[in-house]
């Protein structure tokens, strides 16, 4: 950190040309966003770039790097959510007169690139290793403020970007997160960005602005713009201060990301019917599925999807014309991606990320040989065991001890997340007062009784279930549910079972 701090200021005294290379997910433009305006109130305006998804690929690409030398006549590259395993890419930049330095947060392997600095907590024992990229970005900041004050510069304001960037990219919330996201939260209920405001208008989201929000409302629409196409206007929504530039771009960015929902929805059809006609996913210890033309822009949420399906670790793999492969992957409790991809180096082209999710690059006709490498390795690391899904309840509570101070108490656990999970709760010997009510087609609607109390409750995706005959055994969650003005004791219904004796 103190080298990059140093490169920094040395970079603005001497007013160096800067380019940020950033990455086209949300915690890679809201990184960019954070620094730039901080270079910026220092003086020294950089220029901005985002490699495209399906022509570049991701981080620091040959082809990415090369559009970046041809745009801009650089002397000093911040790589920014990106870079750490970027050895051959960063050595051709020095090569060409270019200084780089690289803030992120993904898995080193082990050779380093010979850069100005990395600042990366995963290369040693500092206790930040939790950190999404944003978060490196914020203490970076942090530490230039710190170096060379800056009156009336407000780094606390700025906390409505790491938290979009941290719950976006799934990294744990605990540590310092934890403080970053609850503090963040508060910002983004109150940001001055006029590009952020519109974006909760056409999400639908209201205050109390919670991780869920984040996670399901506005990062899907921020990552739309990068997973289809490029992610500038991201980029430009939450740097402009023009009012109807963002209505625009709000509009633009809600639109992708029905389309990407769309596409979505294309492959992860495709790839269960390949799954369950090629597979047995029960027998296997983990998925592989791929063909041509899958949109590598939705890869990793089909990944997610499938992880959730099979309850297996899951690679999803599109490749082009060219018999080019680029494919996502994502993980269950138990199994390092990286350490396994790590284990079919040999049948893959390039390879990074983190413990639960990870990316990758293979030529067409490597397909079969990876897919089976990477599922023996999976046999090997994972136990029987860790491959029958099951959910972890914290408490078993009764209809009668939920109210609304019991709420207050629960709502002091928050931000709930990855490393912070939201209390998952059990129920006992439970009966529907009627026949639920399917709403959309897919979720159920409940008027529950325990005893002689009644609860009204909703199961998301719970038309598809066969429920057993009553009574239940009732796995929940709780939340606040504003109606009238009244706070509300809503419950979520996350599974059910025929009532098991205690």
């Amino acid at each position: 950190m103190d080298v990059a701090v140093s490169r920094v200021f040395a970079a603005l005294d001497r007013r160096e040309r800067i380019v940020l290379f950033g990455d086209y997910d949300v915690d890679g433009v809201t990184s960019l966003a954070l620094l730039n305006e901080m270079l910026r109130a220092y003086g020294g305006p950089p220029e901005l770039f985002l490699p495209l998804r399906r022509e570049e690929g991701y981080g620091l690409s040959r082809e990415s790097v090369e559009r970046c030398l041809e745009q801009h006549r650089l002397q000093l590259l911040i790589a920014v959510d990106c870079g750490t395993s970027s050895v051959i890419e960063i050595a051709d930049l020095n090569k060409r007169g270019v200084d780089v330095m690289v803030l992120d947060h993904h898995e080193p392997k082990s050779v380093l690139p010979d850069c100005v600095a990395i600042v990366n907590p995963k290369l040693t024992e500092c206790g930040f290793d939790y950190l999404s990229s944003v978060g490196i970005v914020f203490k970076l900041c942090h530490a230039l403020l710190k170096t060379r004050p800056l009156p009336g510069f407000d780094l606390k304001s700025k906390l409505d970007l790491v938290a979009l960037g941290t719950v976006a990219d799934i990294v744990p919330l605990r540590g310092e997160n934890r403080v970053l996201v609850q503090r963040g939260a508060l910002e983004i209920a109150r940001t001055s960005r006029i590009g952020l405001r519109k974006l909760m208008e056409v999400a639908g989201v209201r205050q109390p602005i919670l991780p869920d929000h984040i996670g399901f409302q506005l990062g899907p629409r921020l990552n739309a713009a990068g997973r289809l196409s490029t992610a500038e206007k991201s980029l430009r929504l939450l740097l402009t201060q023009d009012e109807s530039e963002a209505v625009v771009l709000a509009s633009e960015l809600n639109q992708q990301n029905r389309e990407r929902q769309e596409v979505e929805q294309q492959i992860f059809d495709a790839a269960v019917e390949k799954i369950e006609s090629e597979l047995n996913p029960k027998r296997e210890a983990a998925i592989v599925a791929g063909a041509r033309g899958w949109h590598p822009g939705v890869l990793g949420i089909v990944a997610s999807r499938i992880v959730r399906k099979y309850h297996r670790p899951a690679i999803v793999i599109g490749s082009d014309e060219n018999g080019v492969g680029k494919g996502s992957g994502r993980s269950i409790e138990g199994l390092n991606l990286v350490e396994v991809l790590n284990r079919c180096a040999d049948s893959l082209d390039k390879f990074g990320g983190h413990e639960m999710a990870a990316g990758l690059a293979l030529r067409e006709e490597k397909f079969d040989r990876f897919a089976k490498a990477f599922c023996s390795a999976a046999r090997e690391l994972l136990s029987d065991e860790s491959l029958q899904p099951c959910l972890q309840l914290d408490h078993e509570l009764a209809f009668s001890e939920i109210d609304v101070e019991f709420l207050a108490w629960h709502e002091m656990l928050q931000p709930f997340g990855n490393g912070n999970r939201q209390p998952l709760f059990l129920a006992r010997k439970v009966e529907p007062v009627a026949p639920p009510r399917v709403i959309n087609e897919k979720h159920l609607r409940f008027r529950l009784r325990q005893g002689d109390r009644h609860r009204r409750a909703v199961y998301f995706n719970g038309a598809a279930t066969q429920l057993p005959p009553p009574p239940w055994d009732v796995a929940f969650r709780i939340r606040a549910d504003e109606y009238e003005g009244e706070t509300l004791v809503a419950m979520y219904v996350e599974a059910v079972r025929a009532a098991e004796p205690i």
